[in-house]
C-alpha cells in the first residue's frame, strides 16, 4: 500500500489553500473475541482539549502521510500496527486554519501506553461505545468506515 500519493494528490489537486494544516491518522484496532463485537478501538484523550479522538498529527515536512499515521500512532499510543486499507479523509476547520487529515484502519501488533502532556489517557472499546466516547461526529462516522473496510476485506 503507498501512502504517499493520498496527501500529494490532495496537495496539487483538491480544494486545499495554502494555509491548509495536512495531518494522518489511524482508526486503531485490535482483535477482541470476547468483545460482542470481535474487535476494539482505540481512543486517545487530549487534555489540552479534553477530547476523545483517533491518533492522528501533522505531517512533518517532506514526510509521507502514511509514515505521519504510523509515527502518530506510535507516538501517541505507544503501539506499532499494521496499516491496512485507507480511511475516508476528513476536513475541517481547527483554530481558524483548514485542516485535512487521512486516516488508515490500522491493527495494533505490540506495544504499550505511556501518558504525555498531548495524550494522558488512551481507552480500548468496542466499536459501539467508541462511537458514543468519541467528541467529535467526524470521528463517529470513521468507525463506520473501519468496519465497513474490515468486512471486505
Amino acid at each position: 500500500m503507498n501512502g504517499s500519493s493520498a496527501v500529494e494528490d490532495d496537495q496539487e489537486h483538491g480544494p486545499h489553500g495554502p494555509d491548509t494544516v495536512f495531518a494522518a491518522g489511524c482508526v486503531l484496532w485490535r482483535h477482541a473475541p470476547a468483545a460482542e463485537e470481535g474487535i476494539e478501538l482505540c481512543l486517545v484523550h487530549r487534555p489540552k482539549y479534553d477530547d476523545w479522538s483517533h491518533p492522528k498529527g501533522k505531517l512533518k515536512a517532506g514526510e509521507d502521510a502514511l509514515a505521519a499515521a504510523l509515527r502518530e500512532v506510535l507516538e501517541e499510543t505507544g503501539h506499532r500496527c499494521v496499516p491496512g486499507a485507507r480511511l475516508p479523509s476528513v476536513s475541517y476547520t481547527a483554530a481558524g486554519r483548514p485542516k485535512h487529515v487521512v486516516y488508515w484502519a490500522a491493527e495494533t501488533r505490540s506495544g504499550s501506553f505511556a501518558a504525555s502532556s498531548e495524550v494522558d489517557a488512551i481507552v480500548w472499546l468496542p466499536p459501539s461505545a467508541a462511537r458514543h466516547r468519541l467528541t467529535q461526529p467526524r470521528d463517529r462516522a470513521l468507525v463506520d468506515s473501519l468496519l465497513d473496510a474490515l468486512r471486505t476485506a
